[in-house]
């Protein structure tokens, strides 16, 4: 999806990227992470975002719940990290990552709550009063009153199977109304997802059906007399978004793939953020007049395309990809043509790394022109024993 915007934007990535694999330090089926440019567009959100008066919290899942280079992000000015569930919540809380959000896209399960209170997040997002119930239980024990996004939802809006729930838009004032009973735990504002969807690659992120019914439920709760005080609209939320999201009201954003620049606005490598990812794995066989290169990190909604292939010989072909069907295991990508066995593969796609069995290979100094490998992770942010060895 970002092969040519990969070569017009970073290229000094691709070629680190290539060398460290020639020294036989990464493996196959590996995301390498240009930390420099992650560090740069981090900068550039952060600027903007202020410009904007909207608080960024960091969304770690698109680059494998890494609490490294969260940390590294979060040291640019970030106020914390949002946890898209538990077990990422988990992960960052171990490696003394501050924690803002947590509960949203995956409510709290009962037993994690306790742990999470204690970390103070800005807000915890709840489906249900009963959800809210067993937090203002939680928080009672240590003596605090935490704060709460609605998650609410319209008939009509754009829900992916496996992310339905909330609170429907015409009870969410009687919800908010239960929850206002509850000690200890106070309705802080509302938020929704995706808010804001790309039509087509290279399009500026406009917002969806989702995003009006986030607004109409502030305007419901305000005129009931709750005090909303964040309203976060998540979902492709990069430097070209935010002047309009602050224009309708939104005071909080949560951008992930913007720090790779992996997100479809910058399919022509013409957006402020970066390219600073990508995925190098290698010709395993050929079968019917294809190559097949070790797989483990494909995304079925990565819109992979195209692939550079380098050979023994010192040669660079383009050719295209074929990933294999939703329904089977990524044990190899195809690519079409043959191409010498052992060849380096490398490939930029948008992702979503801690869905994967990939390695994560942090490099400092590419734009210095020292690339150093600063450590190899797997899929979830644990760093591997054979990190910075040869292989």
């Amino acid at each position: 999806m970002f092969i040519t915007a990969l070569q017009r934007q970073n290229p000094a990535l691709i070629s680190a990227a290539v060398s460290l694999w020639q020294q036989r330090i990464l493996r196959p089926d590996s995301y390498v992470i240009d930390v420099d440019t992650v560090e740069e567009n981090a900068r550039c959100i952060l600027q903007a975002a202020q410009q904007n008066h909207l608080t960024p919290y960091v969304m770690s899942k698109q680059f494998g719940r890494n609490p490294w280079l969260c940390q590294r992000i979060i040291d640019q000015g970030f106020p914390g990290a949002a946890a898209v569930d538990f077990k990422e919540a988990q992960q960052l809380i171990q490696h003394g990552v501050p924690l803002c959000h947590a509960g949203h896209l995956v409510q709290i399960p009962e037993g994690e709550i306790a742990a999470i209170l204690a970390q103070q997040p800005e807000v915890l997002t709840v489906f249900s009063v009963e959800k809210a119930r067993s937090i203002a239980e939680q928080a009672k024990k240590l003596g605090i009153t935490q704060p709460l996004l609605l998650k609410v939802y319209h008939q009509g809006d754009l829900l992916y199977p496996g992310q339905e729930g909330g609170f429907p838009l015409d009870e969410v004032v009687a919800a908010a109304r239960q929850i206002a009973q509850l000690e200890h735990v106070q309705v802080a504002g509302v938020t929704h997802f995706p808010c804001l969807l790309s039509h087509k690659a290279g399009d500026i992120p406009q917002t969806t059906a989702n995003f009006a019914t986030l607004i109409e439920a502030v305007t419901r709760l305000r005129q009931a007399g709750f005090q909303i005080q964040q309203i976060n609209a998540p979902s492709a939320n990069s430097c070209s978004s935010l002047a309009m999201l602050a224009q309708l009201g939104v005071t909080h954003i949560e951008p992930g793939h913007a720090f790779t620049g992996t997100f479809p606005a910058n399919v022509f490598g013409t957006e402020p953020e970066r390219l600073a990812m990508l995925y190098i794995t290698e010709i395993s066989h050929h079968y019917q007049q294809l190559s097949f290169c070790y797989g483990g990190g494909h995304y079925r909604r990565s819109h992979v395309q195209y692939a550079l292939v380098f050979t023994p010989n010192g040669q660079v072909h383009q050719t295209e990809v074929i990933p294999p069907e939703d329904h089977s295991i990524d044990y190899y990508l195809g690519l079409r043509g043959e191409f010498p066995i052992g060849s380096a593969v490398v490939m930029c796609f948008r992702t979503q790394i801690f869905v994967t069995r990939s390695d994560v290979a942090m490099v400092c100094g590419i734009s210095q022109g020292t690339p150093q490998l600063a450590g190899v992770f797997d899929s979830q942010g644990n760093k591997l024993s054979h990190s910075g060895g040869a292989r």
